[in-house]
Formats: C-alpha cells, structure tokens, sequence
C-alpha cells in the first residue's frame, strides 16, 4: 500500500531510513532515533530571510573549497543508537559537511560538521532538546541554534568526550566564529 499521509502510519512505531523513502507524503517530516516527528508548515519570512542570509554568508566563505553548504530541505541521514540500520534522517536549515565522500544523491550520509537550526514557534524543544541530544550523540562537531526573537545564536561544541558545551550566546551588536573554522567570522548584524 502506497502512504500519502501520515494517518497511515502508527506514530508509536519505530521506522527507518528505507520506511522513510517508500513514503510519498504530502508533510516533510523527520526520524528522530526511528520516531516521526512532523515538520512545521512553511517557515516565517524572518526564518528564511535568516536562513537565506547565513546560507550566502557560508556559501561565500567556503566557495572554491572542498567543504560543502547545503541548505533545507536537504535530508542528513545519522546513525545513532541504530545497530547498523539507519533510524534517524532530519532536515537542519543549514548543513556544513567537509568530506565531500559523505555526500550523495539522497543527500548527506554521516555526520556534517556543523548544522544550524532557526528556532520557529512549534519547533523549539524538538530543536533544543531531540535533536541536540541526536547531533550529540551521532558526533556533529558544531552545533548553533538561532533565535530570532532575541537575536542571539547559541554555540555548542563538541568536546573529547562526545559532549556539547554551551559558549557564551551572540547577540545582534557582536561577531561570531566558528571553532572548528576559526577563519569564519560573520558580523550578526548581516544575519539579523
């Protein structure tokens, strides 16, 4: 049977990577550790001017490299707490992925080495709390949450132990760097 929509699934159910490509559902949705978790309706106009601006910003520094800048829908397929299958499949605003063997058709394959999720109304604790711990888990060296009605970023770096640290927030009036691409520097103003 063919699923066009997500009343034909059981959302108590674990799916993986294969269930998620025979879908041909109307809704984006993710798989957090096998569970289905729908994506919110279109984003807001600041959430993509947001997103547009900082895709341009990376894009600019990284062009001519090797690195690669991906922006949503683009799916990120991790391998976490999956025993060799693939249970967990998102879609970050921005995807930064340096070894260029990690991508293919179907997007990337592995960790990314950096991702940027815009927090919206409707997807701040999945956000701040399934995917933070998946990105964790699955070894994503950078990790920035961007709250537009604040105008703040939040860094969190993986450290030799497999665990975020939180830096100090960036606000609007302030630059900010990326620790694993020390060279990257991005005035907020631009972003907001």
């Amino acid at each position: 049977m063919e699923i066009t929509s997500l009343s034909q699934l059981d959302l108590n159910k674990t799916y993986t990577y294969s269930d998620y490509l025979n879908w041909k559902l109307k809704e984006r949705v993710e798989l957090i550790k096998g569970k289905i978790f729908k994506m919110s309706p279109a984003p807001s106009a600041e959430h993509q001017r947001i997103a547009t601006k900082m895709t341009g910003l990376f894009w600019s520094h990284f062009e001519g490299s090797t690195y690669q800048v991906f922006a949503a829908p683009f799916d990120v397929r991790l391998d976490v707490a999956s025993k060799g299958k693939n249970f967990t499949v998102v879609q970050p605003d921005l995807t930064i992925v340096c070894d260029p063997e990690k991508i293919d058709t179907k997007g990337c394959k592995g960790s990314p080495d950096l991702v940027i999720e815009i927090l919206s109304p409707g997807n701040t604790q999945k956000e701040m709390k399934d995917k933070f711990e998946v990105y964790e888990e699955a070894g994503i060296k950078e990790y920035w949450l961007v709250e537009p009605n604040d105008k703040a970023v939040f860094v969190f770096v993986l450290n030799d132990q497999g665990t975020y640290l939180g830096l100090r927030p960036k606000t609007v009036d302030e630059t900010i760097s990326s620790s694993i691409f020390p060279e990257l520097t991005i005035d907020l103003k631009r972003v907001f």
